[in-house]
């Protein structure tokens, strides 16, 4: 099992509350990391640019041309995540009922209950869905034989599940037979790419994610003002390329180890920007360092962190204090389900393992655990999850309790091509 003893390092800090605020992280916000995109999404534009700019779940708006923008919209109040009488409630098993407070105590037949808190939200993000969304769509249209660049979405279940239906996954355009169709992936592309499948005449279809977009307009703005820009991010991620191309030149990737020894060409002309599924806390700490060093560093016009992988990251850091073992459900190649590890360990569980499914589950992690939290990355679906709690109950862990944080409603339209 993965323990908080047994890790290399720690990352970040173990936090009770959770601050959004990247760009002033001496703020404290008690569970306002839960944002409220409770509206669906607006399809009129502006005309503007088409990016998605990602607010803090207050009452704005911001849509793109043609549809791309999306409305986050809170309660029209603070901000503050409206806490319900169902945080605590409990799905009660044959061992007892719970009291369906918060501390969740459920009661046993006289030995001691195990229980499963099921962490919530989780799972599919609306970026993800709609880019799996369109590589279906686009099946229906084209039939069999729908090239899709790089993976969808970062779950081998659900490359799978599209590579049965016909979809053909490529690393680069070039394996493209002259005029197929092509889609996308929801990490992004960079410029070079577009050109490249243009060039070889095929007919694309792009399931980027608008707030990925977003960073890429933010990125093409900040070069164009001459300024250097420091990419928080992992190297090689597809995202992080697609970031990076779009200003080559101006661009440099770090990671949180580098935050105290990059040097650049000029400190007084210097921005930051981040992947999107990266951890909270780690980002903070990150810029927090790079500020102490440069303090003219412009920060990003709007937050990067999307809104999905902050709300997972808050959910567990809520729960995992109550956690022997937190579960988290997700391919070994998706940044957001590994950062949901580090967060429970961090948070205060004793122990957490990612897992692709069910199979992966060894018996031994039980010994000697009596609450399992069990979550999932932004590109996981549900029923992954629900064979894991299946296999739990089964095992002898009697009680589930769903522990909701906040309803995900943000919604974004499939691209022009595929509705």
């Amino acid at each position: 099992m993965t323990s908080r003893d047994s890790r290399d390092e720690t990352v970040g800090q173990s936090r009770s509350s959770f601050c959004p605020d990247l760009q002033n992280p001496d703020s404290t916000v008690e569970r306002v990391g839960f944002l409220d995109p409770a509206s669906r999404f607006a399809p009129q534009g502006d005309g503007g640019d088409g990016s998605a700019e990602q607010g803090d779940g207050r009452s704005s708006s911001v849509q793109g041309d043609g549809g791309e923008g999306f409305a986050p919209q809170g309660d029209g109040g603070d901000g503050s995540a409206e806490q319900g009488d169902g945080r605590g409630s409990s799905v009660q098993g044959d061992g007892g009922e719970g009291d369906g407070g918060e501390g969740f105590a459920p009661q046993g037949d006289g030995g001691e209950t195990r229980r499963v808190i099921l962490v919530s939200p989780r799972g599919y993000c609306a970026g993800v869905d709609r880019a799996v969304a369109t590589v279906e769509r686009a099946l229906d249209i084209h039939g069999p034989g729908v090239y899709v660049r790089k993976e969808i979405v970062h779950n081998k279940h659900v490359v799978n599940t599209l590579r049965g239906k016909g979809a053909i996954f490529v690393d680069e355009v070039d394996e493209v037979p002259i005029g197929s169709v092509v889609v996308f992936s929801a990490h992004g592309v960079s410029p070079a790419v577009r050109i490249a499948a243009q060039q070889r005449n095929l007919v694309t279809i792009d399931a980027t994610c608008p707030l990925v977009t977003k960073v890429h307009k933010e990125a093409q703005r900040l070069a164009k003002a001459g300024l250097e820009i420091l990419l928080i991010g992992h190297e090689g991620h597809e995202e992080v390329e697609g970031t990076q191309g779009e200003a080559p030149d101006s661009i440099r990737i770090i990671e949180q180890g580098d935050a105290d020894t990059v040097e650049v060409a000029d400190p007084a002309r210097l921005a930051w920007l981040s992947q999107t599924t990266l951890s909270v806390d780690e980002t903070r700490e990150t810029v927090a360092r790079l500020r102490s060093r440069f303090p003219a560093l412009t920060d990003p016009p709007s937050q990067d962190i999307c809104y999905a992988t902050q709300n997972r990251q808050s959910a567990v850091r809520e729960v995992a204090p109550q956690c022997d073992l937190v579960l988290v459900v997700g391919s070994a190649n998706s940044s957001n389900s590994v950062r949901l590890v580090e967060v429970a360990l961090d948070a205060g569980a004793r122990g957490a393992q990612l897992i692709d499914d069910v199979t992966q589950i060894i018996p031994e992690w039980m010994s000697d655990v009596c609450t399992v939290g069990v979550t999932s990355g932004a590109s996981v679906p549900d029923y992954l999850v629900r064979e894991v709690v299946d296999f739990l109950q089964t095992s002898g862990f009697n009680e589930v309790i769903e522990n909701q944080c906040i309803d995900e409603t943000l919604t974004f339209a499939l691209p022009p091509e595929v509705r």
